[in-house]
């Protein structure tokens, strides 16, 4: 093991629940296996449930029994994770698991570093945050921090509430906000890709590119999440936090350096310049759409309002394309078009760049239909970068058709996977929190969408369902992009 990795103890919240056995035990486990983890750690479990710490600890080791690394003894991993039945809503249990805490501490050498990770449902958040200071949790001689899930509220209003409730425990800058998207791989690469190379950033701007989409489709329903789904939709589950994350990184200006505060500032000054839309220009600038019954991998499933917990009339979306508008000298006139859905064709989180037209191309004299040229960073599932070029024909002609240089990752990452929240809960161990949303990121964010959610809750959708399962979501999102002379690309189902 290195020494020096990080040492901290981390308390999850949550610690029965489907994020922690699926997400971030694989996660503290491949940090240990790879050495950033000493073994100056501990997990303290948090929960209703009263297990005993040998039941916490079978649990943890099966949630990572798929790794099989004889360098690394189960056991032993598992030995430094410890349970305490909870009430979060019980003072005595904040001042029982403090006194826990403190012997861990010692035991553990963690120098009274310590993450409280809520991975549980958010209307306990304010809760916790105050019964940490009250109880004296967050009086410790080491750092503290906070990571939060989202939803990070339902609207503005909801947000600016708890954000108020958790800055009377944390400083802004002990508030870990998780947007998973942010440690993935490859979206982690967009600024690499940017700001690395000259053949790029000297044409990322509205003279060479015509237009930008950002799709993240899924082939699943909602399955058993019927009744988050009905209070969240795809604006608020998706567009409000990954899809605007995504598009900020895409569209800031080069940071004066590569630090949290100055690529923090300049997302936000992304945020800031999203063009405003009135409640009445909403239907001009973003479709919504529900998807019906249809036939998914040769498979008939069930429409949304056919789902457990949902309203038979429900007018709920899982569809949403938009077209985003940034005001300023960069982008302006290039449209940033946003698509997700459920029930989809296929699964992919795709960023696609399309370069404008040459003023004069001489194989349109031919006849040729010559393709723009485009590059393809590929989130998930299959990483990667392509960039599609025209080039000679193999034969005696003049003619052109297009190639592709590709770069594939080889990743197995899915989406929402260990992978990205490896990355996440390392940056927050070492304090680097850059991969992690602002409150003014996320403030900005709420506020441009409340008023697409207004608008269409103020407005029910007769038309829903409109679009099959399997398909590529309802006609009006193509027809967003037919009338400013686009189309969706999909690329990686390769034309």
């Amino acid at each position: 093991m290195t020494t020096n990795a990080p040492k901290s103890i981390i308390v999850i919240f949550g610690a029965t629940g489907d994020l922690a056995n699926r997400k971030l035990y694989p996660s503290i486990y491949r940090l240990y296996r790879t050495g950033k983890l000493s073994e100056d750690f501990a997990v303290v479990g948090v929960a209703r449930r009263p297990l005993t710490n040998d039941e916490f600890q079978n649990n943890v080791k099966q949630s990572v029994n798929h790794f099989q690394d004889q360098e690394v003894d189960h056991d032993t991993f598992a030995s430094h994770f410890h349970y305490h039945p909870f009430d979060v809503t019980d003072i005595k249990s904040y001042q029982k698991l403090n006194t826990l805490l403190n012997t861990l501490e010692d035991e553990y050498h963690t120098e009274g570093n310590r993450i409280f990770y809520l991975a549980m449902a958010p209307n306990f958040f304010g809760t916790i945050a105050a019964n940490l200071k009250s109880e004296g949790l967050t009086t410790t001689h080491g750092w503290k921090r906070l990571v939060i899930e989202k939803p990070f509220g339902h609207d503005f209003e909801s947000a600016k509430e708890l954000n108020d409730q958790l800055r009377q425990a944390f400083t802004e800058d002990q508030i870990y906000r998780i947007d998973h998207y942010l440690g993935k791989e490859m979206v982690q690469n967009i600024e690499v890709i940017r700001f690395a190379n000259a053949m790029f950033e000297p044409l990322w701007n509205n003279q060479f590119i015509s237009n930008i989409q950002i799709t993240s489709s899924e082939i699943l329903g909602v399955e058993d999440r019927g009744r988050y789904y009905e209070s969240s939709g795809a604006l608020r589950d998706m567009v409000q936090n990954h899809m605007l994350q995504m598009m900020a990184l895409l569209a800031m200006e080069p940071p004066i350096k590569l630090t949290t505060d100055e690529i923090r500032s300049e997302k936000v000054k992304v945020l800031r310049a999203l063009k405003p839309i009135t409640e009445d220009e909403v239907d001009n600038y973003f479709v919504r759409g529900q998807y019906d019954r249809g036939i998914v991998n040769g498979e008939e499933v069930n429409g949304y309002r056919d789902s457990n917990s949902v309203d038979p009339s429900s007018n709920t979306e899982t569809f949403v394309s938009g077209k985003l508008i940034i005001n300023n000298f960069r982008w302006a006139g290039v449209p940033f078009y946003i698509r997700t859905g459920k029930r989809m064709k296929q699964k992919s989180t795709e960023i696609i760049i399309q370069f404008k037209d040459l003023p004069m191309n001489l194989y349109y004299d031919k006849g040729e239909n010559i393709h723009p040229n485009l590059l393809v960073i590929r989130i998930q599932p299959d990483e990667g970068v392509t960039l599609h070029l025209n080039a000679k024909k193999g034969d005696f002609g003049s003619t052109s058709t297009p190639i592709k240089l590709n770069y594939n990752n080889d990743s197995k990452d899915k989406m929402n996977t260990p992978e990205a929240y490896e990355f996440l809960l390392y940056d927050c161990m070492r304090g680097d929190s850059t991969n992690f949303t602002h409150w003014d990121e996320v403030a900005l964010s709420w506020k441009y969408v409340d008023v697409i959610s207004n608008a269409w809750n103020n407005k029910s959708a007769s038309q829903f369902p409109n679009y099959e399962s399997g398909s590529n979501g309802p006609k009006d999102s193509d027809a967003l992009l037919q009338k400013d002379g686009f189309h969706w690309w999909a690329v990686s189902q390769e034309e």
